[in-house]
Order: C-alpha cells, then sequence, then structure tokens
C-alpha cells in the first residue's frame, strides 16, 4: 500500500487522521472527539481535495 488514511489516537486521547504515502506522514488533522469526526474528515478530503486551490505565500 503505497498511500493510506490512518485514524488514531492521540495522546490527549482524540481521534486523528494521518495520511501516508511510502510510510512517510504528509499530513494529519487537529484532533477530534469522536471517529465518526474523524471519518468525516477523510470523506471531506477526499471529496473536496481534487478542486482545492493551491495558495503560495512564499
Amino acid at each position: 500500500m503505497a498511500h493510506h488514511f490512518e485514524i488514531y489516537r492521540d495522546k490527549a486521547n482524540e481521534y486523528r487522521v494521518r495520511f501516508k504515502y511510502n510510510s512517510e506522514v504528509m499530513f494529519s488533522t487537529e484532533g477530534y472527539a469522536s471517529k465518526a469526526s474523524a471519518q468525516n474528515a477523510i470523506d471531506s478530503i477526499k471529496k473536496n481535495g481534487p478542486d482545492a486551490e493551491i495558495v503560495d505565500n512564499s
């Protein structure tokens, strides 16, 4: 599996999502109180990600 989403619990016992590509963490989300909210974050990224604007602040 070259890339995937992971739902995990952090030290504060909140659910977080991270996206890994070739074992490297590309990004992670804020903490969520419920696993369902973490899954909603994944669904939102999948749905809205392809159309996301690129903002270059460099």
